[in-house]
């Protein structure tokens, strides 16, 4: 059980876990740790202890993504997938991110539609058309669901760039506030680096809270949003007791939705009118932006960041990530036309359901697993298009959104993991090797050296690369006419044959 001890001397918090420290720990013990259970440096008796660097960092790195070795239904066909594990097995035999599995009904169906047809033509009637109307409609079919799948894979890397783009401007805004913003002196620069600090926190609270808006999860109560916008005044935190919380399915219903039943599928707008209909739920992300565009404000108020091309950057990052939120509910809120999809669904399947009839008299008893083949590779293509069109919904092959968070957060932790780097420190480094590869003499030697040395070796350095260069490069060019020339030799010529 963990319990929290406050020092009585100089009041930090030390998390013990029964008698143990983290450093008593296993592995596995290490791994199962929150946040909140690590372990805060303490004072040391002549004041704070110096900041810690990433090489001098010793303390445990607890993971965000929770592991777990057990292999249930949902590793296979719920998602997104997790794109740090990797499968050896080849395409055509993996399951994970197949739609075999919303395959089997309409497979199902065809092969019984295909058996009685044949059946039927076998010994009742022959049920035959010309084979011209399965050209004809194979066109049509194949014009139909190439339009499909690239207007759903056009919404899918829109999506893609959207959260490439959020990844980028949150990057940028957090190296902006932790190096450019100062920090004043006395007890005011502490709270300079606490409100760096709550800043930060606000980019991560926007990543993560668009994706909660994006998938139609209202409300604050998630848990990796709760601590980051809990504090915050909004509309979705005075609406938090009357959002109704999603039922539990039944076993049922998760079939159903696993075998793709559009009976099953439920609307997860339904969930959000639900939500506003006792009290309105707000725009939480549009939120998270304005407490960070006041807080800009504040920064130029109190002149913590004086420069005016970094106030423009943090303006302008603003405005990006504005420009992502809407941008992705552009995506969301804007799919195929309907008259499309069903058009494209229509057509698919009368193709499909007329291929017995114009399979029997060439195949016979093979027109049933043809029919399913075919039907599989047709039904197929349009039903990776219908997965791929919402690409932030929960879907095995849609955008790992998660991913895409946890990789925002750990930025703003490697950003923040030491103080500004002062260019004094690192230009004089020991190790720093400012002519490698010419010289491996470190900064320190050659701050002893005249300009015009430093300047005569630099040229050294470039004439020395481009001889380099060519060098190799005539080496390469060497060798291949060298195993032209061997090949030439080797093969005989039209006397000799």
């Amino acid at each position: 059980m963990t319990s929290h001890t406050m020092d009585s001397i100089d009041g930090s918090v030390t998390s013990t876990v029964g008698k143990q420290t983290i450093e008593g720990l296993d592995t596995h013990e290490k791994n199962n740790l929150s946040p909140v259970s690590a372990e805060i440096p303490r004072k040391s008796h002549t004041g704070f202890a110096p900041p810690m660097s990433p090489m001098s960092w010793q303390a445990h790195h607890v993971n965000r993504r929770r592991k777990t070795n057990s292999i249930d239904l949902d590793d296979y066909f719920v998602g997104p997938r997790d794109v740090s594990k990797h499968s050896k097995w080849p395409f055509f035999m993996r399951l994970h991110g197949s739609i075999l599995p919303k395959m089997i009904l309409p497979l199902t169906f065809i092969a019984g539609w295909s058996t009685a047809i044949t059946l039927i033509s076998h010994y009742v009637y022959p049920l035959t058309v010309d084979s011209l109307l399965l050209t004809v409609l194979g066109f049509v079919v194949g014009l139909g669901l190439s339009f499909r799948s690239s207007t759903a894979y056009e919404r899918f890397t829109e999506g893609r760039k959207y959260w490439a783009q959020l990844q980028f401007t949150a990057q940028n805004l957090s190296r902006v506030y932790w190096v450019n913003g100062k920090e004043r002196p006395g007890e005011e620069g502490k709270q300079d680096l606490l409100g760096k600090l709550t800043a930060l926190n606000l980019i991560n609270a926007f990543a993560v809270s668009l994706k909660h808006k994006l998938r139609f999860e209202p409300g604050i109560h998630h848990e990796d949003l709760r601590g980051l916008v809990g504090y915050i005044d909004s509309f979705a935190k005075a609406a938090e007791e009357t959002i109704p919380m999603p039922k539990q399915k039944t076993p049922w219903k998760a079939t159903g939705e696993y075998l793709g039943i559009s009976f099953a599928e439920s609307n997860p707008r339904k969930y959000i009118k639900r939500a506003n209909a006792k009290k309105p739920i707000g725009n939480l992300p549009l939120e998270v932006l304005k407490y960070l565009t006041a807080y800009n404000e504040s920064l130029i108020e109190n002149g913590t960041l004086p420069v005016p091309g970094h106030q423009t950057i943090v303006i302008n990052s603003i405005v990006a990530m504005n420009e992502v939120m809407t941008g992705c509910e552009r995506v969301l809120n804007t799919p195929m036309p309907l008259a499309y999809n069903i058009c494209i669904s229509q057509i698919t399947w009368v193709y499909v359901l007329c291929l017995p009839f114009q399979l029997w008299a060439k195949l016979k008893w093979v027109t049933i697993p043809g029919c399913i083949f075919s039907a599989y590779i047709i039904l197929g293509l349009a039903m990776i298009g219908r997965e791929i069109e919402n690409p932030f919904g929960s879907d095995v092959n849609d955008l790992p959104l998660d991913d895409f968070c946890n990789e925002i957060a750990e930025d703003i932790d490697i950003i923040t993991a030491a103080p500004p780097p002062k260019p004094v420190d690192f230009i004089g480094a020991i190790d720093n090797l400012i002519l490698w590869p010419l010289s491996d003499k470190g900064s320190s030697t050659w701050s002893t050296r005249s300009k015009e040395e430093i300047r005569e070796a630099l040229m050294t350095k470039a004439n020395a690369n481009l001889k380099t260069r060519k060098s190799v490069y005539n080496q390469r060019t060497s060798d291949s006419d060298d195993d032209g020339h061997i090949a030439a030799q080797a093969a005989p010529t039209h006397n000799e044959v």
